[in-house]
């Protein structure tokens, strides 16, 4: 009895630890680790230099600039001296 108590107590304790548990990166929504996985990108890397591997729904995305939201000084062109 005392063995199978002993059993029980052991496997509890073991079932709390999480294996294999990574640090969390990228507004908690990445993972840091050697390799990303085929569904994951690297956006960018960890303090422990590892990389921050992160699903491409949660990166996010580049905005293109339209002609109406382009800065001034983008819309004109510059000329350069000629030598």
């Amino acid at each position: 009895m005392k063995l199978l108590s002993l059993t029980l107590a052991a496997l509890l304790l073991l079932s709390q630890l999480t294996p294999g548990s990574t640090q969390k990166c990228w507004n908690l929504h990445g993972k840091c680790r050697q390799k990303c996985s085929r569904k994951e990108r690297i956006y960018v890397y960890c303090t422990n230099n590892k990389l921050c591997c992160v699903k491409p729904k949660y990166q996010p995305r580049e905005k293109l600039w339209s002609s109406s939201s382009k800065p001034e000084a983008m819309k004109t062109q510059m000329k350069l001296p000629s030598v």
